[in-house]
């Protein structure tokens, strides 16, 4: 009792993220349930009808007018199971659509509530073999499955009483013997099937994963002639691919031939020991021929519990897999917020040390600034010293600790992060652009006046580019922005950024692809804007930075020095030497 309990328990755990989706449809699925039991009645019934012609043929009592009527019959009750199979196929096959289309939007809405540290450590080809063909399993399972393992249990059991009906006890047992060793067969086949469904699908994931990152990078690859090495790679991976799905394949080839070989013994049976009862006259004639057509109905649901087994085993192992990325909890989220309508942009850290999770060393250690709204503060250090990471904390991207950094004197956990993103107009490193128009692209919020995009493309400095353009604000970008060229696509997201008017505005070495004329043009541009709200600059150009109200250094994740830009040359350290040799690679352009 307690082994069926928590077998049951853990069938349906399994269930937990989408119990309310079944339990939602569950009057369709009784619907069509009705539907399917119909006209399984039906089938029933036909060769009742058959036995019943051939025993009048026997006798010789079969009437033109008798044979008339059977023939309506039968036509009415083939034209009653043909109505009635495509209401229940479309009745259960609309709700397992249903609950795909509720699942894969769950799916999708859970990716974005996850912070942005966990597709730091998942692939996106995994993610996306998840939310194609995980999702495409669980619809069979929960649509066609359903339809077959009705059949499987429903028709068995009629078809048994009916065959005793028409054959006798003795005849009935001694074909459904056979068949009792065609469901120990099915059960083994279902076993050792769980681990190759599993492998499939991982090795699936790896094929789509692989694929995605060669589309993506095939201009990295043609660059560096690596074209050779990146098929071999992929027909590596596809060949693994291949092995597991072969694996899978083995089974149900071996599956299939074993359960319509044990079947065929039932009909050996049939045929023999009823074709003696019929000589003796224990059974009729029609009855045997009755008994045939059921045995025939019983061996299909037995032989499709192969294929009902394989489509759930599939589902069940697609389902976990979703059920892993729907049990993952966001880093950060909303907890105890205060009722908070915006901000002002004063900004504070408090002796901040942050750590990466599943690291040891700290990647910024104690850091404590002021930043008061409407100033700008700049933040200049070599690669790795901790500066984006500083910038990618205000948005909350990553957890900073408790009781370390404040906005307008508030825990920046107690603010919620539609208030704070909403008001952080964001330019990260890495430039993303959607594959859309320039124009979606400026007004990611669409909310804004075409007036308004053109301003801040001009204030971008992208205007002119984008006029040169045959459809200009209406030219459909590729993908990631591919269209434009570096400087291009930074300029774009710094319009972006600032259409919305953010009371904050970060720009993390933002303009590293553009040239010092034009990044001195944007900024000249944007002090006007920054005069309004809070800004932080990140940048490897002091001349980016020179005019913040404040500048910090970062060296190993600590500030080594602060000040403004006349302050930190009068000191020795890493600004002045940076300075200086930008100055020197300045004056070199120059000649």
């Amino acid at each position: 009792m307690y082994t069926a309990d928590k077998g049951n328990n853990k069938a349906m755990d399994k269930l937990r993220h989408i119990r309310d989706l079944l339990s939602r449809n569950k009057f369709r699925y009784a619907i069509g349930i009705v539907f399917l039991l119909c006209v399984d009645i039906l089938q029933l019934v036909l060769p009742k009808i058959l036995g019943n012609v051939t025993d009048l043929l026997e006798n010789h009592t079969l009437t033109k007018e008798k044979l008339a009527e059977y023939a309506v019959i039968i036509t009415l009750i083939a034209v009653g199971v043909a109505a009635l199979r495509f209401l229940f196929r479309y009745t259960l096959m609309s709700v397992s659509r249903s609950i795909e289309l509720s699942l894969r939007n769950r799916f999708y809405a859970h990716l974005q509530k996850l912070s942005s540290n966990y597709f730091n450590t998942h692939k996106t080809g995994d993610l996306m073999a998840h939310a194609t063909n995980d999702m495409g399993n669980v619809t069979m399972a929960s649509g066609q499955g359903v339809i077959f393992v009705i059949d499987s249990f429903l028709i068995p059991i009629v078809a048994l009483i009916m065959m005793l009906f028409t054959g006798g006890w003795k005849l009935t047992l001694a074909c459904f013997l056979p068949l009792l060793l065609l469901g120990i067969a099915v059960v083994f086949f279902m076993k050792i099937m769980q681990s190759s469904v599993q492998k499939q699908q991982e090795a699936f994931s790896n094929l789509t994963e692989a694929a995605r990152e060669n589309f993506s990078g095939i201009r990295v690859i043609k660059a560096f002639a690596q074209e050779k090495k990146e098929i071999e790679r992929f027909e590596r991976i596809n060949a693994v691919n291949r092995e597991a799905n072969l694996k899978y394949v083995r089974l149900m080839s071996m599956m299939f031939p074993t359960v319509m070989s044990i079947s065929a013994l039932s009909f050996v049976i049939a045929l023999w020991l009823g074709g003696i009862l019929v000589i003796q006259g224990s059974v009729t004639l029609g009855g045997f021929v009755a008994f045939n057509s059921y045995l025939g109905m019983l061996i299909w649901p037995i032989t499709a519990i192969g294929w009902v087994a394989n489509m759930f085993q599939r589902g069940l192992v697609s389902l976990e897999r979703i059920n892993t990325i729907l049990d993952e909890t966001p880093e950060i989220y909303d907890e105890d917020t205060a009722d908070t309508a915006g901000i002002n942009g004063t900004l504070e850290f408090k002796n901040l040390t942050f750590t990466y999770p599943g690291t040891d060393k700290p990647v910024l250690k104690d850091i404590s600034l002021k930043l008061q709204a409407g100033r700008t503060l700049g933040i200049i250090g070599r690669t790795g010293s901790g500066k984006t990471t500083l910038v990618n904390l205000i948005p909350r991207l990553l957890k900073s600790p408790p009781g370390t950094l404040f906005i307008d004197g508030t825990d920046i956990e107690k603010i919620p992060l539609h208030v704070l993103r909403s008001r952080i107009g964001s330019v990260p490193q890495d430039t993303f652009l959607f594959s859309d128009t320039i124009s979606e692209n400026i007004d990611f919020f669409r909310e804004n006046s075409s007036r308004d995009i053109e301003a801040a493309a001009n204030t971008a400095r992208i205007l002119d580019s984008i006029n040169e353009f045959p459809g200009k604000f209406s030219t459909v970008l590729g993908e990631r922005g591919v269209t434009l060229s570096g400087g291009q696509k930074q300029r774009v997201a710094i319009a972006r950024a600032i259409i919305g008017s953010p009371d904050i505005l970060l720009l993390d070495d933002c303009l590293s692809a553009v040239d010092a004329h034009t990044e001195e043009e944007i900024l000249r541009d944007l002090k006007s804007i920054m005069r309004q709200r809070t800004s932080v600059i990140v940048s490897h150009r002091i001349s980016a930075v020179k005019d913040a109200d404040e500048i910090i250094v970062l060296e190993d994740g600590s500030i080594s020095q602060r000040g403004t830009h006349e302050e930190l040359l009068s000191q020795t350290g890493f600004y002045r030497e940076l300075y200086n040799k930008q100055l020197l690679i300045n004056q070199l352009e120059e000649y």
